[in-house]
């Protein structure tokens, strides 16, 4: 444990991965080679746990000797990884009775977890609730980046590329989710037409004047007030305009400042959404 989260809060949340074969041919299944979790606050969205472990197939020959990717799991890296067996309690600890969270997991990686663990005959973990990223996203985020592939999302914000690992790639989807939401609790905060790059005026906001600053600062008690329009920067063009809400801080910096606004938000409402 990295960090402790308090009782009075909603249950855990913990991010997993799965790194899989890919079937070639009709009728051939997938096989897990790597799982990767974390387990963290949904209060401070701090990690308090991890656990990754390569798995070895029961036929190994549906492993490639090599992989198309730099860090792609092959053959020869998994030869002597465990059975799925022989880590499948482990598993179970750290997803049963938990919030799942992943990208694509419910099409995917919750479907492979029950085959494992229907392969060995024992009950499958089961979660309270589940956050497919995949489908916040898309409905709140939309495909401004160009997709949704966690890839892409990741060099939309410049987190770097993908590494196709399970461990790797977990922390990278908290990551894509904190800075998704910085963006859309920003733009929830501007006026209507800010992101049309057609600032207006917003005739009931109010700010100090100048004049009341200075007479405050002598020990005066003025009370007066001016309205202020807010614009965007100067361009060249209609085309080229662009609102630009946070230019003094980047997307990094501001998610620190709305870390707690996932925990409040849309985010958790999505964890009703049950494993039938």
């Amino acid at each position: 444990m990295s960090a402790t989260c308090s009782t009075n809060v909603p249950a855990e949340i913990v991010f997993f991965d799965l790194e899989t074969t890919v079937p070639n041919k009709t009728g051939q299944r997938f096989h897990v080679l790597e799982f990767g979790a974390i387990v963290v606050c949904p209060r401070k969205l701090e990690e308090l746990e991890s656990f990754c472990t390569l798995i070895r197939p029961g036929d190994l020959s549906a492993v490639g000797l090599k992989s198309g990717r730099t860090d792609g799991i092959t053959r020869p890296a998994v030869a002597e990884a465990p059975l799925f067996r022989e880590v499948a309690d482990r598993i179970f600890k750290i997803l049963d009775g938990r919030i799942w969270a992943g990208h694509n997991i419910q099409r995917f990686d919750c479907v492979r977890i029950k085959e494992s663990f229907a392969d060995i005959n024992m009950p499958a973990p089961v979660p309270i609730g589940i956050i497919d990223s995949l489908g916040v996203l898309t409905e709140k985020f939309g495909r401004r980046a160009g997709n949704m592939k966690m890839a892409t999302l990741a060099s939309y914000f410049g987190l770097g590329q993908q590494k196709h690992r399970s461990l790797e790639d977990v922390r990278m989807n908290l990551e894509v989710l904190k800075h998704c939401a910085t963006v859309l609790f920003l733009e929830s905060s501007l006026p209507p037409n800010a992101m049309n790059g057609k600032w207006q005026s917003i005739p009931n906001v109010t700010t100090r004047s100048r004049s009341l600053l200075q007479s405050e600062n002598r020990g005066k008690s003025i009370c007066r007030e001016e309205t202020t329009s807010r614009k965007s920067p100067p361009s060249t063009s209609a085309a080229n305009q662009r609102a630009v809400p946070y230019a003094k801080e980047s997307i990094g910096k501001m998610t620190a400042r709305v870390k707690n606004v996932i925990c409040n938000g849309d985010l958790l409402k999505h964890t009703r959404s049950l494993i039938r």
